[in-house]
């Protein structure tokens, strides 16, 4: 957990999920999801979307982000890698560095969970989120051209990594 005037980074329990669905509905944007926008009575926790891969960051008491960490694969030869797979910061908490403190909380843990690397996906429209991994450390490792179809415009896959050793 972090603490730092009135932010607060920790990690998600079991009864987060509405207030935590609710702040997934409010960000979703198809600069950064390749799926569809969540139905209202969508929750976010299921038998693959588990609370121990969740930190959230809270101002007031109330959730305004979040980001998602988990094994990209469940091969053993592949643990030594972790992959953030979703991360939000409420429009009305922007600008205030909570997107950097969940993308070094998310390195922090991963190191401590043993990981050696950290890697991400993004969409290559996404220009704000690929500046903060940028500013975080994460390079451009490779892309898949086109691979998404959104809002009638092919979007490239960006893969994205930070060494979490040296």
């Amino acid at each position: 957990m972090r603490e730092t005037d009135d932010l607060i980074i920790r990690p998600a329990q079991a009864d987060d999920e509405k207030e935590l669905a609710v702040l997934n509905r409010l960000t979703w944007t198809p600069l950064a999801e390749v799926g569809p926008r969540p139905a209202e009575d969508a929750g976010v926790f299921d038998e693959r979307h588990t609370p121990d891969q969740f930190h959230l960051a809270l101002l007031d008491g109330r959730i305004v982000g979040y980001i998602r960490i988990v094994p990209p694969t469940p091969l053993p030869s592949n643990r030594h890698v972790l992959q953030i797979q979703g991360l939000a910061v409420d429009a009305a908490a922007r600008g205030r560095g909570i997107g950097v403190a969940l993308v070094e909380e998310a390195c922090r843990v991963a190191r401590a969970r043993g990981a050696r690397r950290i890697t991400l996906r993004v969409l290559g429209h996404n220009a704000p989120a690929r500046a903060l991994y940028a500013r975080c450390g994460f390079v451009v490792e490779g892309s898949l051209t086109g691979e998404f179809l959104i809002d009638g415009a092919y979007v490239d896959d960006i893969w994205m990594a930070r060494p979490l050793t040296g």
